[in-house]
């Protein structure tokens, strides 16, 4: 079979031909894959360098975690893949697989369930979000940050403020759910200025932080308190584009009923990650297939993945590998 195959980090993968896979256990079964998104995980995780691969030897691997595929009957699934997705056959475990809806794109498919975990888990378990609260989603313009904002909304945030870089993707995110934006091309004084005249209006209640750095500090130090009272902030940590590493004031941590918390792989429990493939999988993918979630994609072929793997996405889409 075809594959897209990475042999060292200082490579790009390669369309070669390598052997099916086999069927190890008996919770396992051989798929034909039909769609696989190409994410700064399975990126970083194919080299190594993501946290969840510490110490891992970069060896020959097949690319990609998880995707589109037919189970032997015919049924389509998204499913979780064991030993790379990139391929025209993977092995997925059984109980890990979600039915698509009729009428859902594969590449779609395929794309929406990475920014689903990267923005409903943080949500829903971390921030634990109620009807009428204030969100902030910082890094908006991304493609999950793009899904968290209309989850968000979806889930009964009464407002949503979104940040940015990019004008027009700014501008996009209104469209999708957005009530204000704040853009972060401007200077750290007008960041913090229009931050506070928001918090002051519209008491944040969630922030889900895909930027971490310099942008979290600001965000923090407007939380800062006066010695009255205050209902709890929930501010979740899913992503660290800006900066691995922030400076936390003291005064802000003791001044703020703050809940500081992160949400990514190994932070979630069996039981949550059993309700992410039962119920929010489910009902995310559905609400695609119903035009109520939107997301755009960038669709390839499986034998261009030496020339798409570090090609330059447009803001808030994704690449989609076609198999």
């Amino acid at each position: 079979m075809k594959a897209a195959v990475l042999y060292s980090p200082a490579e790009m993968p390669k369309y070669v031909d390598v052997p099916d896979p086999v069927v190890q256990n008996d919770d396992e079964v051989l798929v034909s894959v039909k769609a696989v998104a190409l994410k700064h995980l399975d990126k970083s995780r194919a080299k190594g360098t993501h946290y969840s691969t510490s110490g891992d030897k970069v060896e020959a691997k097949i690319v990609g975690g998880d995707g589109v595929c037919l189970l032997p009957d015919g049924t389509r699934v998204y499913a979780l893949g064991i030993g790379g997705m990139a391929a025209e056959k993977a092995i997925v475990v059984k109980d890990r697989v979600v039915p698509i809806p009729a009428g859902l794109d594969d590449a779609i498919a395929a794309a929406l369930p990475n920014a689903v975990i990267g923005s409903a888990m943080a949500l829903r378990f971390r921030a634990g979000i109620e009807p009428g609260d204030t969100v902030l989603i910082n890094g908006a313009t991304s493609f999950t940050g793009r899904v968290a904002v209309q989850i968000a909304r979806h889930y009964g945030a009464k407002r949503v403020i979104a940040t940015g870089r990019n004008p027009q993707s700014l501008a996009e995110l209104k469209r999708l759910g957005a009530d204000e934006t704040i853009s972060l091309l401007q200077t750290d004084e007008d960041i913090t200025a229009q931050l506070r005249q928001i918090h002051q209006a519209t008491p944040l209640n969630v922030i889900i932080d895909y930027l971490w750095g310099h942008t979290a500090e600001l965000i923090l130090g407007v939380l800062k308190g006066d010695g009255g009272f205050g209902k709890e902030i929930r501010l979740v940590g899913v992503g660290s584009i800006t900066g691995d590493l922030i400076q936390l004031s003291a005064a802000t941590l003791r001044s703020v009923n703050l809940q500081l918390s992160g949400s990514g792989l190994g932070s979630w429990t069996r039981p949550q990650v059993k309700i992410l493939l039962t119920e929010i999988l489910p009902e995310m993918l559905q609400l695609a297939a119903d035009g109520k979630l939107v997301i755009e994609t960038v669709d390839v072929e499986l034998k261009d993945i030496e020339h798409l793997w570090d090609a330059v996405v447009p803001d808030g889409k994704r690449v989609v590998v076609r198999i």
